[in-house]
This record gives structure tokens, C-alpha cells and sequence, in this order.
């Protein structure tokens, strides 16, 4: 049921939320790239560099990030974002469709920003060129994500106060967490609704 083709299947009607709430609202967007692997479907990760003053600095995240003047869309965002930061031209790939719009909630603090997932399905094993925003680009498998066979819990300081977060442990002990987490449990949702009644058995 997490093959590409039930996935193509189920976003193509899926009514995501895309509205933005007001015309001033910040707007940002990261691309979810699937592939088809010997394993079964992975989804594409970075990990962000450490950077003082950005409140994601060193999280496990999507590429992604502000949307420009110059970019027609949020879709076209999340698609030059990942170009910058990884190297990887979504604009020769397949687009899948869109997920519902997060709000920003920074280490807890909602910020007046919405954040546009978009997903993309590509092909092959691309060599990634990472910018100075970037520390590293990890591919996990979907299912046991999806299954939430690796959930876990970290305990995290939030502004100098030890927090409890759900979030998935990826191989190599990284931790996917806060704003990720919850784009994936918007996305497993997403596929959820269009599962029949004979999918599940």
C-alpha cells in the first residue's frame, strides 16, 4: 500500500488545505521526494546545518524554505529550494500534488509563517551538491514510518525546559521531529483517506 503507484493514486484526489489565511502571512514551501528503491518506496531527508539564529538549525527537515519574488508559486519554491540545497532538479521529475499547509511553530513558538509541502516522485540515485545549508541528505524507507514501527520519544530543551517530543529514528540515530513530524503524519493521513475498506485487509 506505500508502493508509488497506490501513492500517485491516492493524492491525485486528495483536497489538500492551501488556503493562506492572510495576503501578509509569510510563505514558505519544501518539496517530499519519494523514489522507488530495492527496499520499497524512501523518502528524501536533510539534515540542516548548525546556524545560529535559525530556529531548525541542525534538525532533520525537507529541502525547502522561503518563498521569493521570483517564484511563481509555493510549488516553484519548494522546487528551487531543493535545487540550491541539494542539487536536484524537481523540474525534470514527476510532481505528485500538494499537502495541507502547516503553520511555523518553531521551537514551540508559532510564528506568523506557513509552510507548503509539495511532493515529487523521481527516478534513480541522483548525486547530491549540497550548499552551506545543508550537513546531509538521507534516504529512509516509508513504510516503517508510515507503519510508526520507529517512533520514538526525545527529550529536547525548549527554551531551557526539558520537553517530550514524538518523532521517527531513522538508521544513523537521526531524530525527525517538530515541523517534519508533522508534515509526515499529515501526508500518512493524506494516504489514509484514500485506502478502501479492502486495502486495509
Amino acid at each position: 500500500m506505500f508502493d508509488l503507484a497506490a501513492i500517485r493514486e491516492r493524492l491525485a484526489v486528495y483536497g489538500s488545505d492551501t488556503r493562506i489565511p492572510d495576503p501578509e502571512t509569510r510563505q514558505a514551501a519544501v518539496a517530499v521526494v519519494l523514489r522507488e528503491a530495492g527496499i520499497g518506496t524512501e523518502i528524501l531527508f536533510i539534515k540542516r546545518a548548525v546556524k545560529p539564529g535559525d530556529p531548525w538549525s541542525g534538525q532533520m527537515a525537507f529541502p525547502g524554505g522561503h518563498r521569493d519574488t521570483s517564484d511563481s508559486g509555493l510549488k516553484e519554491a519548494a522546487m528551487r529550494e531543493t535545487l540550491e540545497e541539494v542539487g536536484l532538479d524537481l523540474g525534470r521529475e514527476s510532481y505528485l500534488g500538494a499537502l495541507d499547509h502547516q503553520w511555523a511553530l518553531p521551537r514551540g513558538h508559532r510564528r506568523d509563517m506557513v509552510v507548503a509541502p509539495h511532493v515529487f516522485e523521481i527516478e534513480g540515485d541522483p548525486c547530491f551538491e549540497l550548499n552551506f545549508e545543508v550537513d546531509e541528505a538521507v534516504w529512509a524507507p516509508l513504510e516503517p514510518l508510515a507503519l510508526n514501527s520507529v517512533h520514538e520519544t526525545e527529550t529536547l530543551p525548549i527554551d531551557g525546559t526539558p520537553k517530550v517530543f514524538n518523532g521517527y529514528r531513522l538508521a544513523g540515530g537521526h531524530f525527525v521531529w517538530g515541523l517534519t513530524y508533522r508534515m509526515l503524519k499529515d501526508f500518512f493521513r493524506a494516504l489514509d483517506s484514500g485506502w478502501s475498506a479492502a486495502d486495509r485487509e
